[in-house]
């Protein structure tokens, strides 16, 4: 029996379960009691809580980083765990992390199991088996969770955590296996009043997180704690699916439970539709719908090409007399720099400009419902077939390749493990991660084209929303406030020329074009107007 050796203890419980079962000082009186046994003194112990040795890489694991230094210091001698999985489960990172520490001269012991060598391949080959077991396990486990998740939600019971802002807990005279009567999850209708709000506004007139988090408190609408709701909170519940009805655990969803709908699929897909666009595409979509101006942003001088911006003014009035109503112009900025270089005007009236396309939109609108909606489907849905088909074809070349290259970097580990490797143990581990991290990235990139393929093949229903989208501008314009005319204006026009004598054009955006090709088979896609 050895004396005098210095010991590192390390115990480690995967949930917050086990950190309440007292799991940590079952490990810490094992291990104390057989350092004791063989006559060696714990310097130091380290206790992870809530720390999945399966999910967690040892580079993001504090404890192990903080004693590998002090290995490299010699520190200490031996570092004792109550079974080896404390030290991880992952197959393709803890052999090497355990087999570093013994080539820098630290014996790794459990207390259960006794000493891990690596004296010959033998050892190896055993210390590799142990975690590709323990990995195992741990997948096991997380099957079985995820399974069990995945029935609770699809049975339209809530999975747990924190309940939805729209929604409350109450006790409906259901019991569990142990007799316990659990809670349900009901819409409480108060609450689900203010998401319609939120919903309605930021779809249907333009409200960002912001503006909204004001209009809220404005309004006395407050949340569950008494104050305002934060931009932050508002962003996540306009991406929140269960205002839909349907449940989520994971990449589980549920069918739509009409009990728990608070708002309609068609609201909830706009929302996000919105919600990316303002991300990716700041040009299409405005971040707020603030001003009297109907075309802020979109206006164009026919002469020099410029943007032109908005000036306001009230005019000259005499001491005494009441204000005047404010005016709004677009200016050419350009021109009243450079007025030889333009030969159009400085300024156009804003009143005048927005209420001629006011008018060639409802037009507009008014013609778009006689184009034959069948052949447009058609036509459409032939194109994005073709787009997804291409992609998916794409990504199965990439997922393919992705999957070659873990498979050659897999049979490198038994090389690595008898000596023979091209690589050594770290960077052998770091290229299995990060293979492993492009890959299931490329199996979910892949598992939605073909979802988007399948859905495009089988049926029109991206096309027939992009249509009834349209057409649910046609039936709401004439009636929106000015808000809610700007949203669509944005969505509808990519810009409008102006010249002299208000000569206009209005270029539209593509998805509007393709009602065009049927109205104006062989025209100009583009309206015209000049003034009389």
């Amino acid at each position: 029996m050895e004396k005098n050796k210095r010991v590192y203890c390390l115990y480690r419980v995967s949930t917050k379960g086990q950190v309440e079962k007292d799991d940590i000082p079952m490990q810490k009186q094992y291990c104390r009691e057989f350092a004791e046994s063989q006559g060696w003194t714990i310097i130091k112990e380290f206790a992870e809580k809530g720390v999945s040795g399966f999910k967690v890489a040892a580079a993001d694991r504090d404890a192990i980083q903080e004693i590998r230094q002090d290995a490299e210091e010699r520190k200490f001698d031996i570092l004792l765990v109550f079974m080896f999985d404390r030290l991880g489960r992952r197959d393709d990172e803890t052999p090497f992390v355990v087999e570093w520490f013994i080539r820098n001269g630290i014996e790794v012991w459990s207390a259960m199991e006794g000493q891990q060598k690596m004296d010959d391949h033998i050892d190896k080959l055993l210390n590799y088996i142990r975690y590709w077991q323990a990995s195992g396990e741990s997948l096991k486990t997380s099957a079985r969770t995820k399974t069990r998740l995945s029935q609770i939600v699809q049975e339209g019971r809530f999975r747990g955590g924190i309940v939805p802002y729209g929604y409350r807990l109450e006790k409906q005279g259901r019991f569990n296996k142990k007799n316990h009567e659990v809670n349900e999850i009901l819409v409480d209708p108060d609450e689900a009043a203010v998401v319609r709000i939120i919903f309605e506004k930021y779809v249907y007139e333009g409200f960002g997180a912001q503006r909204l988090s004001r209009w809220l408190y404005n309004n006395g609408y407050l949340n569950r704690k008494g104050t305002n709701f934060a931009n932050t909170t508002i962003i996540k519940m306009l991406k929140n699916i269960m205002y839909v009805g349907i449940l989520r655990s994971g990449e589980t969803r549920s069918e739509i439970f009409p009990e728990l709908q608070i708002v309609p699929l068609d609201l909830y897909e706009r929302a996000q539709e919105l919600m990316e666009a303002r991300t990716m595409h700041h040009n299409e979509v405005p971040f707020n719908s603030k001003g009297k101006a109907l075309l802020s942003g979109m206006v164009y001088c026919a002469h020099c090409g410029s943007k032109l911006v908005l000036t306001t003014s009230s005019g000259r009035r005499a001491k005494g007399e009441p204000k005047r109503e404010t005016r709004i112009r677009y200016a050419c900025h350009y021109k009243i720099r450079h007025p030889q270089d333009c030969d159009g005007q400085t300024g156009y009236s804003g009143e005048k400009l927005d209420g001629i396309i006011d008018k060639i939109v409802i037009q507009l609108f008014e013609r778009m419902k006689t184009a034959p909606r069948s052949q447009l489907i058609q036509k459409q849905r032939e194109k994005e077939l073709q787009l997804a088909n291409s992609s998916v074809a794409n990504l199965e070349k990439l997922h393919a390749a992705a999957e070659r290259e873990l498979e050659s970097y897999k049979k490198e580990i038994i090389k690595t493990i008898n000596g023979t490797g091209s690589f050594g143990a770290d960077i052998l581990g770091e290229m299995i991660e990060d293979t492993r991290s492009k890959l299931a990235a490329l199996t979910q990139e892949l598992e939605q084209a073909k979802e988007k393929a399948a859905d495009l093949k089988n049926s029109a229903v991206a096309v027939q929303k992009e249509y009834d989208k349209i057409m649910s501008w046609a039936d709401l314009y004439a009636g929106s406030s000015i808000e809610g005319k700007k949203m669509i204006l944005r969505q509808l026009i990519e810009r409008v020329n102006i010249g002299k004598d208000f000569e206009i054009e209005v270029e539209f955006k593509i998805s509007v074009t393709q009602f065009f090709d049927f109205l104006y088979p062989e025209g100009d896609k583009s309206v015209y107007y000049r003034a009389s």
